[in-house]
């Protein structure tokens, strides 16, 4: 049946639309960290829909919630009051930590961080935009255009002028030689040196950690000293929380919170996690910034009544039950039992992350090339052992990506590093 539904696959959507796995897999159902196929084989997933099911698969709060919703009304656009998409902006700006926040509410995080960079470069009058190297911000013609990791740019085509930035990425490229200060440092005066050579820009854009990338971060503090120099200049700051956002880094509600010290940032995009599977993107922003377009604007489907109803639920949830705290200290013991394997197994390179966001980067044995046959390997390896992870990765470099749904428990935790164990040996 599986090989029958590739088949029709193939026939008729792109062929750069990506499939894991040789042998295709059809996930059919779930029940909190665990998944289904088709022939009945059970998964611990660890990758949630690429981050997407946050909390837990068929939560009952939300299941139920998107099922109350959907008897009374699914959709009606944004041209009438509606009170969910109200409810949850309100809740949504109090937790931004954004003065006088606005929020508008989109089906993606491609479509949100297309309203922020229009918003920037509307309110800045210009289209010149600073983003990090190594970055991925989504699949829109001006989302790809910004993108800074060539695997997923597919187009140099773009209505924006882009320069990329060094610091996204702590352990290769010119400063990783650097200790911690001197790294910010450096990126710092490179940052300065390149806004001397250029119009004002309107906007950076930058992933606290970033996904695609293979969940490399920068020092915590580099975009604090970032937005000391943005600040001076009237340039905004963007956060891509796509995927960092509502806790899953453990020691912080959003990621930019790791580089605070100089205040919120002035945009920031969310997605993936809130609707737990439903389709909900979103900017936030101060008003000001907000309410700068001078022309009309609706979004036919953000902010539809079924999928704030399964966000206002999925949030309610995620703080009565402290899930930002579990993934701490559940994605610490998880992080600090794959470093012991990765001690043990030559081609990991590194292990990194934060909460339960991790990645472990693959190298050919004794250098720093990428190893992209080994990181296929084990991805198969894993799901033969009854586990779901991803990969990623930019210029010459290959990850695993790890990143549980946040309810995921110590036991869970210990299963999941045990397969990924084998798997890793069996390089």
């Amino acid at each position: 049946m599986t090989r029958d539904l590739f088949g029709r696959h193939r026939a008729v959507l792109p062929d750069w639309l990506a499939l894991y796995y040789e042998d295709p897999l059809e996930i059919t159902h779930g029940e909190g960290r665990h998944v289904w196929d088709a022939a009945g084989n059970k998964y611990l997933d660890f990758f949630g829909g690429i981050l997407t099911t946050m909390t837990a698969h068929a939560l009952p709060e939300v299941t139920k919630a998107v099922a109350e919703q959907a008897g009374r009304i699914i959709h009606s656009s944004t041209l009438y009051l509606n009170r969910p998409m109200v409810e949850l902006a309100e809740r949504v700006a109090r937790l931004s930590g954004i003065p006088d926040a606005r929020v508008f509410f989109t089906t993606s995080g491609t479509e949100a961080n297309d309203t922020a960079l229009l918003l920037a470069t509307a309110y800045r009058r210009s289209n010149t935009l600073l983003a990090m190297r190594n970055s991925y911000h989504g699949r829109s013609f001006s989302s790809v255009g910004i993108t800074g990791n060539r695997g997923w740019s597919p187009t140099s085509l773009s209505p924006l002028q882009t320069l990329y930035v060094h610091g996204g990425v702590r352990t290769r490229g010119p400063y990783a030689h650097l200790d911690d200060r001197d790294f910010t440092d450096a990126c710092v005066a490179d940052l300065k040196d390149l806004l001397g050579h250029t119009r004002a820009p309107a906007a950076l854009i930058a992933e606290p950690v970033q996904g695609v990338g293979g969940f490399t971060s920068p020092p915590d503090g580099l975009y604090a000293a970032f937005r000391e120099v943005l600040h001076e200049r009237g340039i905004l700051w963007i956060a891509d929380e796509v995927q960092t956002g509502w806790g899953r880094t453990g020691e912080h509600f959003w990621g930019w919170q790791a580089h605070g010290r100089s205040g919120p940032p002035d945009i920031v995009t969310f997605a993936k996690g809130i609707g737990n599977g439903m389709s909900i993107g979103g900017v936030i922003a101060r008003a000001e910034i907000m309410n700068c377009l001078d022309a009309n604007s609706i979004s036919t489907f953000g902010g539809t009544q079924v999928t704030m109803a399964a966000g206002l639920a999925n949030l309610t949830y995620l703080l009565e039950h402290d899930l930002q705290g579990n993934a701490r200290r559940v994605g610490g013991l998880l992080i600090e039992r794959l470093r012991a394997v990765a001690a043990q197994v030559p081609h990991v390179r590194e292990v990194r992350g934060r909460g339960l966001m991790i990645g472990v980067e693959l190298t050919r044995p004794g250098t720093d090339e990428a190893a992209p046959e080994a990181a296929a390997t084990v991805l198969e390896e894993a799901r033969a052992g009854g586990l779901l992870i991803g990969k990623g990765g930019g210029h010459d470099t290959s990850a695993l990506r790890i990143a549980p749904p946040m309810s995921l428990t110590v036991a869970e935790a210990e299963e999941g590093a045990a397969i990924l164990e084998r798997a890793l040996r069996s390089i």
